[in-house]
C-alpha cells in the first residue's frame, strides 16, 4: 500500500515505523519482536515474501525473535484438525529451512505455555465489549470465515494477542495495515495495566507497529492468497508441483505482457512473484516476455520460483525427514517461553494484589 492510501492515523504510524526501521540498524538488540502464524496449512510463499525473510532479517540483524505458534487461535474459526502435530512440526520446518535459528530466535505454540494464556483473565478486564466490538479485523475475519455466529474465542482474539505480545515483554509487532486495529488493544491494554496498577514505573512496554512493505501476492485463482482458498504455491511444494500450479494461474487473454496492478491484476501478480524471486523489478520482467503472453509469463514465474526455493525444498526434506529434532526444538522452545511468561504473571499478581 502507498502512502497516499493510508488514513492520516496510519500514515502517522507508517512514519513511526520507518523510524523504528532506522532504529533496529542502530541498536537491533533494545528490539523483543513477536511474529507468528495460525497453524491451519502449509506455509506458502505470500507468507515469505510477506513475513518469512523479513523475520530472518531481523534475527540476523541481532533482534530477539520469538515465532509464535498460534494453535489456540486457529480454533477461533474451524474445528482442530485431526493432523495439527504433522502441520505444527511442518511449520518448523519451513521456519528452519528459510533460515530462523532456534539457537537464536524462539518458536514456541499456544497451548503449550499456559501462563501465557492465564494473562488473558486480567486483560480482559482492561477492555470493554464495546471496543473489542468496535475491532473491524474481528469482524472482517468472522465474515471471511462464513460463520453464522462469532465464537467467544474469536470475539476475543484481540486479548488474546495482547497476551502473546505482553506475556514475552515484545516491544515491537511486525503487522499489516489491517492488524493495527489488533496491536491497537494491545497498546491499550498495556497502557491501562500501567497507569492502574504500575503508575510509578511502567511494567508493560506499549509494543509498537513494524509495518510491512511487502507487496500483495494474489493467489492462483486472482483472489487473495490463503491457505484456506487453497490457491498457494506452498513452500514445501517440489519443482514439478510448483510447475503444475502455476500454470493453472488466471491470467488474461492479452498477449502483450505488461505490469499494470489496477487493469491486470492477476499478470501484474506474477511479475511481481517472479520480479521478487529474481531480485528485479515487475516492469524489467514484463520488458523481457514482451509479447510471449501468458505462456511465457507463466514459464519465466515457474524458473524463477523453482530457482528460488529449491535451496529451502532441499533443507527443509533433511528437516522434515528427522521429526524428533523438530519437536525438540518446539519444546525448547515452549520452555524459554514458559520461564518468560511465568516471570509476567508472577509480577502481574504481584502488581495486582493477588499474591496470597
Amino acid at each position: 500500500m502507498s502512502a497516499t492510501t493510508f488514513t492520516p492515523s496510519q500514515l502517522a504510524t507508517q512514519h513511526r515505523s520507518d523510524g523504528l526501521t532506522a532504529a533496529i540498524d542502530r541498536d537491533p538488540a533494545a528490539f523483543r519482536i513477536l511474529s507468528g502464524d495460525r497453524p491451519t496449512g502449509a506455509l506458502h510463499v505470500g507468507h515469505y515474501f510477506g513475513s518469512l525473510q523479513n523475520r530472518v532479517r531481523l534475527q540476523d540483524a541481532g533482534a530477539e525473535l520469538f515465532v509464535l505458534i498460534a494453535d489456540y487461535q486457529a480454533m477461533t474459526d474451524r474445528a482442530v484438525q485431526p493432523d495439527l502435530p504433522d502441520i505444527v512440526t511442518g511449520l518448523i520446518a519451513d521456519y528452519l529451512a528459510i533460515g530462523i535459528d532456534p539457537d537464536r530466535s524462539v518458536i514456541f505454540a499456544h497451548s503449550q505455555v499456559a501462563p501465557l494464556n492465564q494473562l488473558l483473565l486480567p486483560f480482559l478486564s482492561l477492555v470493554s465489549v464495546a471496543e473489542i466490538s468496535r475491532n473491524p479485523t474481528v469482524k472482517d475475519e468472522a465474515a471471511a470465515a462464513g460463520l453464522a455466529a462469532m465464537s467467544g474465542l474469536m470475539f476475543t482474539y484481540p486479548v488474546h494477542q495482547a497476551a502473546d505480545i505482553l506475556s514475552c515483554h515484545a516491544n515491537l509487532v511486525p503487522v499489516g495495515v489491517d492488524q493495527l486495529p489488533h496491536l491497537e488493544i494491545a497498546r491499550t491494554i498495556a497502557r491501562r495495566f500501567n497507569d492502574r496498577y504500575s503508575p510509578g514505573a511502567a511494567y508493560f512496554p506499549e509494543p509498537a507497529a513494524l509495518l510491512s512493505s511487502a507487496p500483495l501476492l494474489l493467489g492462483l485463482d486472482g483472489q487473495k492468497m490463503s491457505k484456506s482458498r487453497h490457491n498457494t504455491i506452498p513452500l514445501r511444494a517440489t519443482a514439478d508441483e510448483t510447475a503444475r500450479l502455476l500454470r493453472r494461474a488466471r491470467t488474461d487473454s492479452e498477449r502483450s505482457v505488461c505490469y499494470d496492478p489496477d487493469r491486470r491484476p492477476e499478470v501484474a501478480s506474477l511479475l511481481l512473484l517472479t520480479a521478487l524471486c529474481r531480485a528485479s523489478t515487475p516492469e524489467a520482467i514484463a520488458a523481457q516476455i514482451g509479447d510471449g503472453g501468458a505462456a511465457r509469463l507463466k514459464a519465466a514465474a515457474i524458473e524463477a520460483v523453482n530457482d528460488q526455493f529449491a535451496p529451502v525444498r532441499a533443507r527443509r526434506a533433511q528437516l522434515a525427514a528427522d521429526p524428533g529434532y523438530l519437536r525438540a526444538v518446539l519444546a525448547a522452545g515452549n520452555e524459554r517461553a514458559t520461564a518468560i511468561a511465568e516471570d509476567t504473571l508472577r509480577a502481574v499478581r504481584a502488581l495486582m494484589h493477588q499474591r496470597y
